[in-house]
Order: structure tokens, then C-alpha cells, then sequence
């Protein structure tokens, strides 16, 4: 008869507590009091499985949830994962007063918003899920396509081409691959009155298991509230949000393991998620 070891089963424990809440958080008083464990070894185990990716802290008072290792390995729900998209661009959009919305490919090369959030009344910039945009139209390409091979990517601007929506637009392909690499380098794709003269548009990626682009998160306002003063500001929090998206979906950053979490620019803008636009 083999022996049990204790330390996994406590293990076990804590990672079926963690679940049975996600993708809510669970606190580590309510891990240590309703598992019957000891204070010292529920936290060193966290803390093994957090080196792991297996959970995550979200900070001392949030608790703690699943990590992103664990959910590549799992998979996550379509119904859960449509919760956490929701949440995400409610809580942009009540922190921009823009209109925030997730689209995915729609698999013609254009793109399908699939979920939306606003909560101002009055004249604004807004679109409806199920709306449908064009390859082209510059936030939403620049964030679906600046992750890909740029080679790939220039067959495809030559497949299927680029609009000029404005005078603004960028068509020629040499322009279009470079504003690609300033959108990697930034975290977030810009389109100042791109697409429509009295709008503006920032969007970011939400990364899947395999480091592609699945969805991205974008923002709309007019041209007038969203502008060269205020963009890096309003493009670093939705790129936050994106990578929050990212790792609670089990996505990771292409190029960067997930181990040790994002690294580089993307990182910068994690920890900078918390600046507000101007």
C-alpha cells in the first residue's frame, strides 16, 4: 500500500479551494481556516505554486487565483472566459468614459465586435456588438498584425490591401510595417484620426496559449477627447488590461515564458497600469 504524502494532498486541497471560486480570488485566511491548515505551510505552498504559474497572488488583501500555467494546461470555459473579457472592458471603459469594446477575427480577414461597455449618455463615439470592421481599419489591424511575422503580415496588407479611410491613413506598406514595430514596441496600436477624422482609437492585444493575438480590447472617442496628449496614457491602460485578460485567460506574450510572468515594455506597462490618462 503506498503511502500518502502530506504535503501534496495539502497542495491538492488548496488548488480545488482556489478553483471552486474562480475566477474570483480567494483570500488566504479563508484558505487557511477552511482547509484546517497551518499558517506557515499554507503560504510556503502558495508560494511554490506561484513560482510554478499554478496561481497567483493579487495582492495580501485580494487573495489569490488560479495562474496562468495551470489554466494553459486546463483551458478556460467560453462562458467564463466571456466574464472576464466583460468585466475587464467595464472596468476601462467606467475609467476612460470612452467606449471600450473586445472584437476577434471574423474569419474573412475583417474583425466582429463580440462584447462592449460604455457608461456615458449624451453624444459619444459607440458601437454595437456584432458590428463588423475591415482588415484595414488601422486600431484593429495594427493590434491583430504587429504580432505576427511581419513578412506574413506584408502578404497579407498585399492580399487583401488598405483603405485610405483619411488623409491620415497610412497605405503604403514600407509606413504600415513600421508604425507594426512602434505598435510591439509600445504594447498598443494608435490610430489618430485614421479611420474617421472626428475619431480616435487605441486598441491592445489578448494573447492566447500559443502567443498569438485572439482578441484585442479598443476604445473609441472622438477626435477631440482622444488626442497626441493624452494617448500613451489612455493606450498604456488598456494594454494593462489586455495582458490582465491575457494571464487570467492562460495566454501568454509571445517570446516571453510563463514562468516568470511579462517581462520587457509589456511589463512596464503592467506595473504602470495604474496611471491615469490625462
Amino acid at each position: 500500500m503506498t503511502a500518502r504524502v502530506p504535503a501534496v494532498a495539502s497542495t491538492a486541497r488548496i488548488i480545488e479551494r482556489i478553483a471552486a471560486d474562480w475566477p474570483e480570488p480567494v483570500s488566504p485566511r479563508v484558505l487557511v481556516s477552511e482547509l484546517n491548515m497551518n499558517r506557515s505551510t499554507c503560504y510556503n505552498i502558495l508560494a511554490t505554486l506561484q513560482d510554478a504559474g499554478w496561481v497567483r497572488s493579487l495582492g495580501d488583501r485580494a487573495g489569490w487565483t488560479l495562474g496562468p500555467r495551470l489554466l494553459t494546461l486546463t483551458g478556460v470555459t467560453d462562458d467564463v472566459a466571456s466574464a472576464i473579457v466583460r468585466e475587464e472592458i467595464d472596468q476601462s471603459a467606467r475609467r476612460l468614459g470612452f467606449v471600450v469594446f473586445a472584437a476577434e477575427p471574423d474569419g474573412s480577414g475583417g474583425y466582429v465586435v463580440v462584447a462592449r461597455a460604455e457608461h456615458r449618455r449624451g453624444i459619444r463615439v459607440t458601437v454595437g456588438v456584432g458590428e463588423y470592421f475591415q482588415f484595414s481599419a488601422p486600431a484593429l489591424m495594427y493590434a491583430f498584425h504587429s504580432w505576427s511575422d511581419p513578412e506574413t503580415f506584408s502578404d497579407e496588407i498585399a492580399r487583401v490591401g488598405v483603405n485610405a479611410f483619411t488623409p491620415n491613413t497610412l497605405t503604403e506598406r514600407a509606413a504600415i510595417l513600421a508604425e507594426a514595430e512602434q505598435t510591439r514596441g509600445r504594447g498598443f496600436s494608435v490610430s489618430l484620426q485614421q479611420y474617421d477624422v472626428a475619431q480616435s482609437g487605441v486598441a491592445a492585444p489578448v494573447f492566447d496559449r500559443h502567443g498569438q493575438v485572439a482578441m484585442v480590447l479598443c476604445c473609441l472617442a472622438f477626435s477631440s477627447e482622444l488626442r497626441r496628449d493624452n494617448v500613451e496614457a489612455v493606450g498604456r491602460l488598456l494594454a494593462a488590461g489586455g495582458l490582465r485578460v491575457t494571464e487570467r485567460l492562460g495566454g501568454r506574450v509571445p517570446g516571453e515564458p510563463t514562468e516568470t510572468g511579462h517581462k520587457g515594455s509589456l511589463q512596464s506597462i503592467h506595473e504602470q497600469q495604474d496611471a491615469a490618462p490625462a
